[in-house]
């Protein structure tokens, strides 16, 4: 039974996790830290040296950059982040950048101004540290760790070339990550008896992603999948059902959002692809279903909260790739909008865990659509088998009767068992070639 407090510590992580974001939020995390010392310097530094952590290089390495016309990776978010990033705007740092500040950060990425270098002391997944300097030898520090913007000190008393942060890493909710006292029972009771003027925000992942999509489908961003599945080709071999609705245009909002289009999607845990996978999936399902506004409120809740849950356990940045986590809760939330109760939403769980874990994480890029809809499509045939009351049972591989042990099972898997595996990934894309 859910308390006062319980519901009030949910609907203030919801709050914390589902915000807005512009561009992927790795480099848009390193932009933010590059912007806040900037700021802490008060003027344009002249060198910029940076420590990441290896999952930030690799989510950061193949990425678009939001309002560059298409620049991929890091420079020129550190560049812009310096010349014009606004640390009070969190994950939309880049939002106000003009014509003019991109002509400059180019420049100031060509003066050899920015120095980047894996982080080997600190084992953190999530964690950028930035030292700016200015003209007289002056420098600042700013540090990132263990959340997308989750600042934490620095040791400014020491001697700036041993300066680190002093803090362990901590979610911005302050507990350490990968701590959860959340279980998917909470979740859907909170999703499902809330009232409902609390939830009416979740409303604005639903108006963001949608533009976002819309925003996919009337340009050619990326690998273009959602306007290929669209197109004449796409239809003649899907069909218009609803199903390749679902798929095409959450594989827009994907499209747009990786080859570094400049708009705002709703991010679910410090990723904008989890935002638009745990939101659309639902949105476009709901409209085609003709649910209710009440249920595609509390749906998006349930989605969002559930990939809230599981992402805790699994940690800020992992092997994993996380529209595992994220389609997981879409398939709560489309089971939801089909009738499911909660023991059908636990059954969707554990279909999406039988199926999906292992998809590894290669970083951001274009290609994450793809990857992207695999997961929404299993989201889809999770929810069809578990609303028939069909799902994978503890005779069956990682899967076990209780589904929190599931949920802990994969993320396990993710968050330890694939340690290796990250370092192989990181190591193959940088020595490609």
């Amino acid at each position: 039974m859910l308390t006062e407090q319980d519901r009030q510590e949910m609907l203030a992580l919801l709050h914390r996790e589902v915000v807005p974001a512009i561009g992927c939020t790795e480099p848009m995390a390193v932009a933010l830290c590059v912007a806040k010392a900037t700021e802490q310097l008060g003027c344009l530094p002249e060198n910029i040296d940076l420590h990441l952590s290896a999952n930030i290089l690799k989510n950061a390495m193949g990425v678009g950059i939001p309002g560059t016309g298409g620049m991929i990776g890091l420079p020129i978010a550190v560049a812009m982040g310096a010349v014009a990033g606004k640390s009070c705007l969190g994950l939309e740092v880049l939002r106000d950048c003009t014509s003019e500040d991109l002509d400059k950060s180019k420049r100031y990425m060509a003066e050899d101004r920015i120095h980047i270098a894996l982080e080997e002391q600190d084992t953190d997944k999530l964690f950028i540290h930035v030292r700016v300097a200015d003209a007289n030898g002056h420098t600042e520090e700013a540090c990132i760790k263990g959340g997308h913007t989750n600042f934490c000190p620095t040791s400014s008393a020491a001697p700036k070339e041993n300066a680190r942060p002093e803090a362990v890493a901590t979610s911005e909710a302050g507990t350490p990550c990968g701590e959860s006292s959340l279980s998917l029972r909470a979740v859907f009771d909170f999703a499902t008896t809330a009232p409902l003027d609390d939830l009416r925000f979740i409303l604005e992942a639903k108006r963001l992603n949608e533009a976002a999509a819309a925003d996919g489908l009337r340009e050619n961003y990326g690998h273009q999948l959602g306007k290929t599945m669209c197109s004449p080709l796409g239809r003649g071999i899907m069909g218009d059902s609803i199903f390749a609705k679902v798929l095409s245009e959450t594989s827009c909002a994907c499209d747009a959002r990786m080859a570094g289009a400049k708009i705002p999607v709703m991010s679910n845990s410090g990723s904008g692809n989890q935002g638009i996978c745990a939101t659309m999936p639902v949105v476009v399902f709901a409209r085609e279903n003709h649910n209710t506004e009440e249920e595609l409120i509390r749906a998006l809740t349930l989605s969002h909260l559930t990939a809230i849950y599981i992402k805790q356990s699994l940690g800020c940045l992992s092997a994993l790739c996380g529209c595992v986590v994220a389609s997981t809760g879409s398939s709560c939330g489309i089971t939801y909008l089909l009738g499911g109760t909660y023991e059908q939403v636990a059954h969707s769980v554990k279909n999406m865990i039988a199926n999906l874990t292992g998809m590894i994480c290669d970083g951001a890029k274009p290609s994450c659509a793809l990857k992207l809809t695999t997961g929404v499509g299993t989201a889809v045939m999770s929810a069809m088998l578990a609303i028939q009351h069909k799902y994978v049972t503890s005779a069956e591989g990682i899967i076990e009767d209780d589904v929190d042990r599931s949920i802990h099972n994969l993320t396990s898997i993710g968050s330890k068992g694939m340690d290796e595996t990250d370092r192989f990934v990181l190591d193959i894309m940088t020595h490609k070639g």
